[in-house]
C-alpha cells in the first residue's frame, strides 16, 4: 500500500514554490523526483493538482502519495573520525572542513553520519534514517565540534538544552575588513530566503529570533582582516555567516554570503566551532570541549601577522 504523507504548510512559508519547499523539508528526495510526483498528481495541495512552481499561501495541507522510490538511508562507512569524547550515550567529534554532516541529494556517502554508524554501530532514531543521532549540524565547510546521541534518551536530553539555549557554543572566524569596536552583538531574526531555498536571510517579519555576540581577538591592518570570537545565543541555520555579512564583514571564503573575488586559497569559509559546553544528558555532569584551530586557519593567521610585521604595523 502506498504511503501518504500529510503536511501542513506554516504561514511563514508563504510565497515559496511547492517543489523547493518540499525538497528543503525532505532532503532525502531529489527535487527532480518531487517534481515528477507533482507532475503525476501524486502530490496535491488541498486536494487539487498543481504545478511544481505553485506558490504556497500558507495554511494549506499537502498530500503526498509516494509509490516509486524509497528514500535513501545512511549506510555505515569506515571513515576516519577525530573523537574528542565518547561514552555509552554520546559522542563528541571534531568535524573537518569539507565533510557533510548527514546524507542528502548529492552527498549520499562520505558524511559524518556514515562514519558514526560504522564506529558506533547504532545511533538514536529520533531524526530518522538519514540523520540518526544528529542533534545539531555544522555547515559542510565549517569545521569544529559536534555532539551526536547514541540513544533516544540522550537525544531528547540534548535537544532540550538546545531549545532552551543552554548550550555553550563559541566559534572563531576570520572576516573581511577591520571591525572598529572591540565587541558587539547582532540581533536580527532569520528565515529562509524568499527566492533561494538554500540560503537564509534577515527577515524582521517572518524570521525567528537570532542573536550573535562577537569579540575582536586580533586586527590585521595590512590584510584588512579581523579575527573574531563569536558566541551564539541562538543557533539558527547559517546564523553567524548571515549576521556577519549583515555587518558588512562576511566570513573569508564564504561562497554564499561573502565576496566573490577571493585571492586566498580557501576551500571554504574560515569558520571553526571551537568550544562546545553542555550538561551530559543522562548524568547531568557539565562537559566542555575546546578544539584547536585547524591547520588552514592557523596558516592564515601566520600569514596576516607576517604581513603586518613586514609593513612595520
Amino acid at each position: 500500500m502506498a504511503e501518504i504523507k500529510r503536511i501542513y504548510v506554516d504561514h511563514q512559508c508563504q510565497g515559496q514554490r511547492l517543489d523547493i519547499y518540499l525538497s528543503g523539508l525532505y532532503p532525502e528526495y531529489s527535487r527532480s523526483h518531487i517534481q515528477s510526483l507533482i507532475r503525476d498528481g501524486l502530490i496535491v495541495v488541498d486536494g487539487q493538482k498543481v504545478k511544481s512552481g505553485y506558490k504556497l499561501a500558507g495554511g494549506e495541507f499537502i498530500a503526498w502519495e509516494e509509490r516509486e522510490t524509497k528514500p535513501m538511508r545512511a549506510e555505515a562507512e569506515n571513515l576516519a573520525l577525530n573523537i574528542c569524547y565518547e561514552d555509552s550515550d554520546i559522542i563528541v567529534v571534531n568535524k573537518p572542513q569539507g565533510m557533510v554532516v548527514h546524507p542528502a541529494v548529492g552527498h549520499r556517502e562520505g558524511t559524518l553520519v556514515n562514519a558514526l554508524l560504522h564506529h558506533c554501530g547504532d545511533l538514536s532514531g529520533i531524526n530518522g534514517v538519514i540523520r540518526p543521532g544528529i542533534v545539531h549540524r555544522l555547515d559542510k565547510d565549517t569545521s569544529g565540534l559536534l555532539v551526536a546521541a547514541k540513544n533516544d534518551a540522550a537525544h531528547l536530553g540534548l535537544t532540550s538544552q538546545w531549545q532552551g539555549h543552554r548550550i555553550m557554543r563559541i566559534y572563531h572566524a576570520l572576516v573581511e575588513d577591520i571591525i572598529a569596536e572591540d565587541r558587539g552583538s547582532v540581533d536580527a531574526p532569520l528565515s529562509r530566503h524568499k527566492r533561494d531555498r538554500k540560503k537564509i536571510a534577515i527577515d524582521p517579519y517572518r524570521g525567528k529570533n537570532a542573536v550573535t555576540h562577537y569579540r575582536v581577538l586580533e586586527r590585521f591592518a595590512a590584510a584588512r582582516k579581523t579575527y573574531l570570537e563569536l558566541r551564539l545565543e541562538t543557533g539558527r541555520t547559517h546564523q553567524i555567516r548571515v549576521h556577519l555579512a549583515h555587518l558588512g564583514h562576511p566570513v573569508l571564503g564564504d561562497a554564499s554570503y561573502g565576496r566573490r573575488k577571493q585571492k586566498l586559497p580557501l576551500a571554504g569559509q574560515a569558520l571553526h566551532a571551537k568550544v562546545l559546553g553542555f550538561k551530559h544528558p543522562i548524568s547531568g555532569e557539565y562537559l566542555e570541549f575546546d578544539s584547536p584551530l585547524p591547520d588552514y586557519f592557523q596558516q592564515l593567521l601566520m600569514q596576516f601577522r607576517a604581513e603586518d610585521n613586514r609593513d612595520g604595523i
